[in-house]
């Protein structure tokens, strides 16, 4: 199937060629038909399938016949980040450019004079996140009882971020004879309420499961300790073949602080976050598309939509909270075609997490095991991290000789801060029995006269031979 079949105006079909597409994606071929016949449609689409276009094209003609009025939009898409409006501004500059159509675009982190400027010239296409549309409608800079057409993306990610009231309230402001787009990645129970609440017997199109992965991404987990996180980020980097990765993290202050130590290493890193304000967050991006820096350091803010090309590998340094999450991290790579590698660290303290990630996609993530052969990192890096992994080993072979049982605690004793808190994220649950034997009490009991030589230890500290008081027993925290 060629564009030219979809009904699309000449002038269009003109800048998509300029664009250099000839064939419509799935969610293109199949969204873009009923959107001409002024049909409500409900799609379901992971990232990277090309839904934006699928809005965009449609909607530049059908706004091609009208006229705009002031502080009035014909048109509203409501985008959860700044980013991704950003985006679709991008695309009807692209694909619009032989309309007559203004466009404007509101979102945080921008003055808001020239924002209401342009309303006040009057726009055909509105571009918006929720935050700042609701302030300029309280405000009364903008009116929206003209909106003809309304297209809510990523709602999934809508109902993450909190949106959901606000999009009622939008929604309930707007001609209830409008036409409705709604486009998710997943389909949880809020968003199918949602769905039926606003939509008039919608065209639903899904192109793909729900949540599913590229096929084009190599999935991998790493098993890894929380302290040695950037020692293993820095072997992936130098030793897979990166060309341009992104690094996912959790927390705002993971990114500043994993950027710092990038660069610090030697590599060219940028870092994008909620905190950074608008002009700064587009600068970064436009220095990892034009090779300034390959490494994007990011937190979630630009983990869906953003349509960045060649990105050869993106890492997990943190498992994502939520498992949806997942798919449009990873998603950043293996675009249109090509291939890309995708690598999760996952620390002990990240099974459940792991697990939900797992369930959601349907496949088991294959363990990456560094080239020493070792899952977390290769061999004798850290000869503390050894040591305490060698009195695990230890342990299951005590049952041979008994007579040097005594011998190997008094050993394994002697570093007891390095193997406790290896107990404590490895097995806290298998070391509980042994502190509550008299023996282990015993050993435990003879740590202070190691610890202060000239003095031996008092005599109520070797006579105890009670239970351990619970602000003693290190498995607590």
């Amino acid at each position: 199937m060629k564009f030219a079949d979809l009904g699309l105006s000449d002038e269009l079909l003109q800048a998509v060629d300029a664009a250099g597409y000839t064939e419509p994606t799935p969610i293109q071929a199949e969204a873009i038909p009923p959107f001409l016949m002024m049909k409500d449609v409900l799609g379901i689409a992971q990232t990277g399938t090309g839904k934006t276009a699928s809005f965009v094209l449609p909607m530049i003609d059908v706004l091609s016949h009208g006229r705009r009025r002031a502080r009035m939009p014909r048109s509203l898409i409501l985008e959860p980040t700044r980013e991704l409006a950003a985006q679709v501004a991008e695309n009807f500059e692209k694909y619009g450019v032989n309309h007559d159509l203004k466009m404007a675009l509101l979102i945080g982190g921008v003055q808001m004079g020239e924002q209401v400027k342009a309303l006040e010239k009057g726009v055909d296409v509105l571009i918006a996140t929720p935050g700042r549309l609701m302030d300029l409608f309280e405000r009364g800079k903008i009116l929206l009882t003209g909106c003809e057409l309304l297209v809510i993306d990523e709602a999934d990610r809508m109902l993450d971020m909190g949106f959901i009231p606000d999009i009622e309230f939008i929604c309930d402001k707007l001609p209830t004879t409008r036409q409705t787009m709604l486009f998710s990645a997943t389909m949880p129970p809020a968003i199918e309420r949602l769905a039926k609440k606003f939509l008039d017997n919608p065209k639903r199109i899904e192109v793909s499961r729900a949540a599913s992965t590229n096929d084009n991404i190599q999935q991998n987990k790493v098993m890894v300790a929380p302290r040695k996180k950037q020692d293993v980020l820095r072997s992936l980097l130098r030793e897979e073949d990166v060309t341009t990765a992104i690094v996912f993290s959790n927390r705002k202050t993971t990114v500043r602080d994993l950027a710092k130590a990038l660069n610090r290493d030697g590599f060219k890193a940028g870092e994008i976050h909620g905190d950074i304000d608008q002009n700064t967050r587009n600068a970064e991006l436009q220095r990892f598309k034009d090779g300034v820096i390959n490494i994007l350091v990011a937190s979630d803010v630009a983990a869906r939509g953003l349509d960045i090309k060649g990105v050869s590998h993106v890492f997990n340094y943190d498992t994502p909270w939520h498992p949806d999450d997942y798919v449009h991290r990873i998603g950043r790579t293996g675009r249109a075609g090509a291939k890309g590698k995708a690598f999760t660290f996952v620390t002990p303290a990240d099974a459940e997490a792991i697990d939900n990630v797992e369930k959601l996609t349907g496949m088991v993530i294959p363990v990456y095991s560094m080239d020493s052969g070792t899952r977390a990192e290769p061999k004798g890096r850290k000869p503390k991290d050894d040591k305490a992994e060698a009195a695990k080993t230890e342990k299951p072979k005590s049952d041979k000789p008994k007579s040097e049982r005594p011998k190997r605690d008094r050993t394994r004793k002697e570093k007891p801060t390095e193997v406790a808190s290896e107990q404590r994220e490895a097995a806290p649950a298998k070391q509980e029995p042994e502190r509550a034997e008299p023996k282990q009490e015993a050993v435990k009991a003879e740590k202070p006269e190691k610890a202060a030589a000239p003095k031996p230890a008092s005599k109520d500290d070797g006579e105890w031979n009670g239970p351990v008081p619970g602000f003693l027993d290190v498995s607590a925290t």
